[in-house]
């Protein structure tokens, strides 16, 4: 297995585990996190740096899912630097009780032994019917 590689597991056995600092340290200073667009918990653009993912992002997903929200790792295709994950996220939503079962891809761009990049791919349109957020109407363009 890579070092890529073992960096992306060693990330999600971290999250499985409820450990977010541990994974917030494998995530590099500047990391660039992009959400889906339009998504639940995509803020209108990139996130950057460690602190912002968890206060953005991480520390939502309890508050919209409990401690139902799992990833499921199917595949990980390494490709040099980059390793893409093909999954499924599993939850119910707390605020409407619906389950949710959607496919996911996460693309993770790895230097030094840390994640220096990090993109999803999901269905965003089963996320807004899941907890009842619609989506941001903010444009990507500049």
């Amino acid at each position: 297995m890579s070092e890529q590689v073992e960096v992306v597991r060693a990330v999600y056995d971290a999250f499985t585990r409820g450990d977010i600092a541990g994974m917030l340290g494998m995530l590099d200073p500047q990391v660039e996190w992009i959400e889906a667009e339009h998504a639940t918990l995509w803020p209108g653009g990139p996130i950057y740096g460690p602190d912002e993912v968890a206060a953005q992002v991480l520390s939502r997903i309890p508050e919209l899912f409990g401690d139902t929200f799992r990833i499921k790792v199917e595949r990980l295709h390494e490709c040099g630097d980059t390793v893409v994950m093909q999954g499924r996220y599993t939850a119910t939503a707390r605020a409407t009780d619906t389950d949710l079962s959607v496919p996911v891809v996460h693309v993770w761009d790895i230097a030094g032994g840390k994640v220096v990049r990090w993109q999803q791919y999901t269905d965003t349109w089963m996320f807004a019917e899941a907890t009842n957020i619609r989506p941001l109407e903010r444009s990507t363009t500049t």
